[in-house]
């Protein structure tokens, strides 16, 4: 839930703050006063498009801060908000809540951040999403577009449609994909035999050369290796004439130098011959220079041995490496990019295979796809019709309480056939769709003002009040299966007194047993079964600026407040009583509620 909310520098609000509590909270106050911007702060904490304009004349920046407590909300909820945490490095403070903050500058940069980690703003609005759900008059407006109609009957329906649609969008993206291919097989034939022509001919170059995994490389460095042939060799036979003579080298004839070994046999048999203690102690360590010069012979000759005596290696290897570079410089950077050509290669050759045999088999796959996807459509229909009946009789059964007990909302499932074999269709039940990304059911809300009446959609039937009790009707339907923490509804009373009125701030205090549910509203029958009253206030300021700011009323000041909602005369005695007989009645519903 949400609870605290801090605005600085938004509208007409300079500063100010609310705790905010459990169950059903309202807020009300004059025109012009500042209630709207109460409600912007909590668009701009969802991740709404910030405005410059919003910000205060005079101030550099607005800034929204939210407090929010995670207590009691679904499992789900849950994990999805340990998800974002975790993933955006945002923690939680001592106290277990969590704080959401967006600021927008008058330049109109914005910037959001969530537990002490500055976030993309559509970060914040996941996780203020997962808590707090706003309902302005501009969805009222948007219950009459068709796709919310279906998407409120979904939710509404909840597990009972969510695996059947994701099945279903799921056999309808594998349909698309090969109708799509089939498509383009069949209608770029003599482009696509180009294109595999071109391919199978670099296939042939790269499997004539066969290439293998960095052999580029090591082709390089071998002849690098043969190019200086003649001074490694130079170099390995000196320095093993060094170490073991030269009549140990075949390709020479000096053998009247000392060498290593020689010069460190006569020094060891001078020391061991030696009287002298100290002398006779080196002589071991002679002997282990001894064998460490033989060892040092014995791998010179072995690397004298592998040195290559073909005078004709070297063309060999400069051959087999023109023959590389031939393919790198058509196909890739080195060897190894050649080999993921040729691989792609394949694949590609593979899928534009445009023989008779090959469009058919794509063609009955094609077919075979529709057909599954068919049948998901049915189950997915089968299943918004059976919702769609259920919700029909909860919603009006909530409208009944609305004073509106001879209205009755339909809702319903059609389709709408297309000619056969049309493209982009499918065959349902001897029919023919285009099948969508949510199906192909067109779900529409109709209401029925009064028995008899032939239901009417609802842009064509209901009045503004009507539409606001159809929608706040649905959302204490659909409140069961929703998962946010915070109901937030703006004006969703508009176009609604009288007996209305009553029964609207019955239903919200009912919906306030469940979620909090804060009520931004102008009608005293609402804000008088409120648990908390919020007012904002505005004052003229010097200049003729006007500040506004927001505080929590006890009983004599919200008493005060309903009289000036009744009347417009907040110290009227006749006001005052009219007040304190509503608030009576609504404390009375409130414990019935509670019962």
């Amino acid at each position: 839930m949400l609870a605290e909310l801090r605005i600085n520098g938004l509208g007409v609000i300079d500063a100010a703050s609310a705790e905010l509590d459990p169950g059903f909270t309202v807020l009300t106050g004059e025109t012009g006063a500042g209630k709207t911007m109460v409600v912007t702060s909590l668009h701009l904490l969802s991740g709404a498009r910030a405005d410059a304009k919003r910000v205060r004349a005079g101030a550099e920046r607005a800034t929204v801060e939210g407090r929010f407590t995670i207590d009691g909300v679904a499992k789900t909820v849950r994990e999805e908000i340990a998800e974002i945490l975790e993933s955006s490095g945002a923690e939680e403070d001592s106290d277990g809540s969590v704080i959401a903050v967006r600021t927008v500058s008058r330049d109109g940069r914005s910037r959001a951040h969530l537990g002490g980690r500055s976030v993309p703003a559509g970060v914040l609005g996941r996780f203020t999403g997962a808590l707090l759900t706003v309902h302005g008059q501009n969805d009222q407006l948007r219950l009459l577009k068709a796709d919310q109609q279906r998407g409120a009957l979904d939710r509404f329906a909840g597990e009972a449609i969510t695996p059947l649609l994701d099945r279903y969008r799921s056999a309808r993206a594998e349909w698309k994909r090969l109708t799509k291919e089939l498509h383009e097989r069949t209608t770029r034939s003599r482009e696509l035999a180009q294109e595999a022509d071109r391919l199978q001919f670099g296939l042939n170059e790269i499997d004539a050369v066969d290439p293998q995994p960095g052999e580029d490389e090591s082709i390089a460095a071998e002849v690098r290796r043969l190019g200086d042939l003649d001074s490694l060799r130079g170099a390995a036979t000196e320095a093993l004439a060094a170490i073991a003579g030269a009549s140990d080298i075949a390709d020479t004839t000096d053998t009247s130098a000392e060498n290593a070994l020689e010069l460190l046999g006569k020094a060891r048999h001078s020391l061991e011959g030696a009287d002298d203690p100290s002398l006779g102690e080196l002589a071991p360590r002679f002997r282990d220079a001894i064998a460490l010069v033989g060892d040092l012979g014995a791998e010179l000759s072995s690397y004298l041995e592998g040195l290559p005596s073909d005078p004709g290696a070297l063309d060999g290897l400069l051959n087999r490496q023109s023959d590389l570079k031939m393919l790198t410089r058509k196909y890739a950077a080195d060897v190894d990019g050649v080999l993921e050509w040729a691989r792609s290669a394949r694949e590609r050759l593979a899928s534009i295979d445009v023989s008779a045999e090959a469009l058919s088999e794509l063609s009955a796959a094609v077919a075979a796809a529709g057909r599954e996807l068919a049948g998901h459509a049915i189950k997915l229909s089968a299943a918004r019709r059976r919702a769609a009946v259920a919700l029909s009789k909860a919603v009006s059964t909530e409208l009944a309480g609305l004073a509106m007990g001879r209205a009755k909302l339909e809702v319903s499932v059609d389709t709408t056939a297309v000619e056969a074999k049309t493209d982009g269709a499918i065959e349902v039940e001897k029919s023919w769709y285009v099948p969508g990304p949510y199906g192909i059911d067109e779900v529409e809300f109709r209401l029925a003002a009064h028995p008899g009446a032939e239901p009417m959609p609802l842009a064509k039937s209901a009045s503004g009040g009507e539409l606001s009790r159809v929608m706040l009707a649905l959302e204490v339907v659909l409140a069961g299966g929703d998962s946010a923490a915070s109901m937030v509804f703006d004006e969703v009373d508009a176009g609604v007194g009288g007996r209305a009125a009553i029964e609207i701030g019955r239903r919200l205090a009912r919906l306030a047993r469940t979620h909090q549910v804060i009520v931004v509203t102008h009608l005293p029958q609402v804000a008088a079964f409120a648990d908390t009253h919020l007012v904002v206030d505005k004052t003229d300021q010097p200049g003729g600026t006007i500040v506004s700011g927001v505080r929590n009323l006890g009983p004599e000041d919200r008493v005060a407040e309903l009289a000036r909602m009744l009347a417009g005369m907040g110290d009227s005695d006749t006001g005052r009583a009219h007040a304190e007989e509503l608030l009576a009645v609504a404390e009375q519903e409130r414990q019935a509620l509670a019962a």
